[in-house]
């Protein structure tokens, strides 16, 4: 009724105001729009240690674009958004929901899929906007969008579980076409290796990973179900670094590494109750010093190990303080030094900075 009665007026109100000359915001985006680390850095681990970690921020959503100079709005503007928000409600922002995973682009764009929000997050920090991408195919919204990495020539190539294929979109977020839909059962994770224009994706459901060529064209298949060497049980998330494919092998409590022959040279991890073991592995990714990080989701852990595989140091530790985890997915970093977690319960993307050396 509220909406039927001061509609028009607020349709003129606005018309008005534009006409007025109100100028644009400018944006920019922030990483700790809470300020929740109290204005302090905080790092890891606690003193009197040598940090190895710094606290860098959060990604929650719209949440995170301020104006470049505080609130330029014009008054009327503010009365504007105040009339809007006393009819309609509080404000509806856009945020995250259930992030799953993400990954940096050259020009420093972070996107992360959401299944909750069932779109890819793009946080632009050089445009000072956030865009969000729902659509897997013209006709076709996403559904589960899990797995995200970047593809030739620029693509972001995103893994729907739920679509049983890997879509192809643009600089824009337009879709450009979509592979795999018939071969894989259940896809989830995604990696690529850029110099052999490789693409690797974990088929869940079908116990293996499916390697595609960038056109497309599946070209072998890696693993099956088993609990021995080689063997998949429920694999899921997927990093590349330095011609070494790490694969989240889920249900079998463990990291396995392939060369790009698809035969194993490494298994990082075991079963077990201990800091430093695995009971749900989640997400990994290896930073630029060869640091290998892998998500351990039951206990809310991030832990990190050497190139060498062994174990280093945890951060994390269940609840939704700095540091904290609730349910973590995915984990990327940058060519930075940034570690990103998809703190997926907490609806957020948490953002370390690796301070040294490990």
């Amino acid at each position: 009724m509220n909406r039927l009665i001061f509609g028009p007026f607020l349709l003129l109100l606005a018309s008005w105001l534009a006409l007025s000359g109100c100028a644009e915001t400018k944006y920019v985006m922030r990483f700790d729009p809470e300020q929740r680390a109290g204005g302090t850095t905080a790092t890891w681990p606690a003193a009197p240690e040598t940090p190895r970690y710094g606290y860098v921020g959060e990604l929650v959503g719209e949440q995170n674009f301020v104006p470049e100079t505080g609130d330029t709005r014009s008054k009327g503007m503010k009365v504007l958004a105040w009339l809007v928000g006393l009819f309609d409600g509080d404000e509806d922002r856009t945020a995250l929901k259930r992030p799953q995973s993400g990954t940096v682009d050259a020009d420093g764009r972070i996107y992360v899929t959401d299944v909750s929000n069932h779109a890819v997050f793009v946080f632009d920090q050089a445009a000072g906007k956030l865009l969000v991408w729902n659509r897997a195919m013209p006709n076709k919204r996403f559904v589960t969008p899990i797995g995200i990495a970047m593809g030739a020539g620029g693509q972001i190539l995103v893994a729907d579980a739920e679509l049983g294929g890997v879509f192809r979109l643009d600089r824009e977020g337009k879709p450009i076409g979509s592979f795999g839909q018939g071969v894989l059962t259940r896809p989830t994770g995604l990696a690529r290796d850029a110099q052999r224009g490789r693409i690797y994706v974990s088929d869940t459901h079908a116990h293996d990973v499916k390697v595609f060529d960038d056109n497309g064209i599946l070209l072998e298949t890696i693993g099956h179900r088993g609990e021995g060497e080689g063997e998949l049980n429920f694999p899921t998330h997927l990093a590349f670094a330095a011609d070494k494919l790490y694969v989240t092998d889920g249900m079998n409590a463990r990291v396995q590494i392939y060369d790009t022959r698809g035969q194993v040279t490494g298994t990082l991890g075991q079963r077990g109750l201990f800091i430093g073991n695995f009971t749900r592995p989640k997400g990994v990714t290896v930073d630029a010093s060869g640091n290998i990080y892998v998500v351990e989701s039951f206990y809310d852990n991030l832990l990190v190990f050497n190139s060498e595989g062994s174990f280093l140091m945890p951060l994390g530790g269940t609840g939704k303080e700095v540091g904290q985890f609730y349910l973590p997915a995915g984990v990327w970093s940058d060519p930075r030094g940034r570690i990103y977690v998809a703190d997926m319960f907490n609806g957020r993307i948490a953002i370390f900075q690796l301070l040294g050396g490990t």
